[in-house]
C-alpha cells in the first residue's frame, strides 16, 4: 500500500465519460453538508476538519460544516455519522484512535468501522514522541531499552488515561522491544505532561502539538518519535523505529463517508478532497497544528484502517484494557 503526501489530483474521468454519472456528480452537494467531528471543538481533529471542510467549501461552492458531537471516547460521534443517509451530505473526520483502537478497546461501540462507512481519503498525520524528564539517565531509546532489561516493570511511563492512545502506545514499546515498563495512568495528558516536568514520573508519550513547547523549552527532552520518518518539527530527534524496526505509532485523521453513498459522489469528494489538500496554504496551516498532509486513495485507506485494527487489537489485549 501506498499513501500519497501531498497527492495529485485523481484522475476520474472514466465516471464522467458516463452522462448519468457525471449529472449526479455535477448535482452534488446542492445543499449543505454536514461533517461530524467525533470529538469536542479546541482539538487537533476539530482544527484540522474546520481546515478541511473550508477549503472543500471553496472548491465545490457549497457550504461543509462541521458538527462537533463528542463523547465515549469518539464513538458517539461515529455512531451518529453511522445512521445518517447515504446521501454524501453527511460525512465523517476522524481520527485513528477512534476508528482503529476503540473496536478492540470498548464492548461496545455502536458502529462498525469497516462496514459503517465509504472511505474519502487520508487527512493528515500527527506524530507522538517518547518525552522524558531533562535529568533521566537513558539519553537514547536505545539506552531506555537496556535500563528497563536490567531493571523490569521498574521505570514508569504516565498517559493520558487507561486506554487511550499513548497508553497504548508505551504498551506498544513494550512489546515490540520485550520490555516491562510500569503504566501510571492519569486524567489527560497535560498532568501526565506535568508530573514528567516535576520529575514524579520518567516518561510519557504525547501527541507532538500537546509537547512540541516543552521540548523547546526544555523543560522536557524527546527520546523519540513514533512515526517510520522524522519529523520535520524537531528534526534531530530520531524515530524509535530506528532503534526498535518497524515501529509505527502516529495518530492519522481520516475523512469517510457513510457506507452506501452513491460512487459518483464518492468520486466527486475524492477529488475535491485532494485538491483541497494541495492548496499551498494548507501545508503551513496542518504545520501549525503538528500535523503533516497525507492523502490516499479510498482502497489505500481501507487498507490503512483493516491493518491498524488487527494491530491496535493485539496491542489492547496485551494491555488488558477495556472499557464497558
Amino acid at each position: 500500500m501506498t499513501i500519497t503526501r501531498r497527492a495529485a489530483l485523481p484522475l476520474i474521468g472514466s465516471a464522467l465519460a458516463a452522462p448519468g454519472l457525471a449529472r449526479a456528480q455535477g448535482d452534488y452537494p446542492a445543499r449543505p453538508v454536514t461533517v461530524v467531528v467525533p470529538q469536542a471543538a479546541g482539538g487537533a481533529n476539530d482544527i484540522i476538519g474546520r481546515l478541511v471542510a473550508e477549503k472543500l467549501s471553496e472548491v465545490l461552492g457549497q457550504r461543509f460544516v462541521i458538527e462537533n458531537k463528542a463523547g465515549a471516547g469518539g464513538n458517539l460521534g461515529s455512531q451518529a455519522a453511522a445512521r445518517a443517509t447515504p446521501d454524501g451530505y453527511t460525512l465523517l473526520v476522524t481520527i485513528s484512535a477512534s476508528q482503529a483502537i476503540n473496536p478492540a478497546l470498548y464492548a461496545r461501540t455502536g458502529f462498525d468501522p469497516m462496514k459503517d462507512f465509504a472511505p474519502i481519503s487520508m487527512l493528515g498525520t500527527v506524530p507522538n514522541v517518547l518525552v522524558v524528564h531533562p535529568n533521566f539517565e537513558a539519553k537514547t531509546i536505545a539506552d531506555l531499552i537496556r535500563m528497563a532489561k536490567e531493571k523490569p516493570g521498574f521505570y514508569q511511563y504516565a498517559s493520558a488515561g487507561n486506554g487511550t492512545l499513548n497508553h497504548l502506545v508505551g504498551e506498544m514499546l513494550k512489546s515490540r522491544a520485550g520490555i516491562d515498563l510500569k503504566h501510571i495512568p492519569y486524567r489527560g495528558i497535560a498532568p501526565a505532561l506535568a508530573d514528567v516536568i516535576a520529575g514524579h514520573v520518567p516518561m510519557t508519550f504525547a501527541n507532538l502539538p500537546a509537547a512540541i513547547s516543552q521540548i523547546q523549552g526544555r523543560t522536557v527532552r524527546a527520546l523519540g518519535v513514533s512515526t517510520l520518518k522524522r519529523n520535520g518539527f524537531v528534526p534531530d530527534v530520531p524515530t524509535i523505529a530506528e532503534t526498535v524496526p518497524g515501529f509505527d505509532a502516529e495518530l492519522w485523521i481520516a475523512l469517510y463517508g457513510v457506507a452506501g453513498t452513491p460512487q459518483p459522489i464518492i468520486d466527486r469528494l475524492v477529488a475535491a478532497t485532494h485538491r483541497a489538500m494541495a492548496a499551498p496554504e494548507m501545508k503551513d496551516k496542518f504545520a501549525q497544528q503538528g500535523a503533516e498532509i497525507v492523502t490516499s486513495t479510498p482502497a489505500e485507506l481501507a487498507a490503512k484502517l483493516d491493518a491498524d485494527l488487527k494491530v491496535w487489537a493485539e496491542i489492547v489485549k496485551a494491555s488488558g484494557a477495556r472499557i464497558e
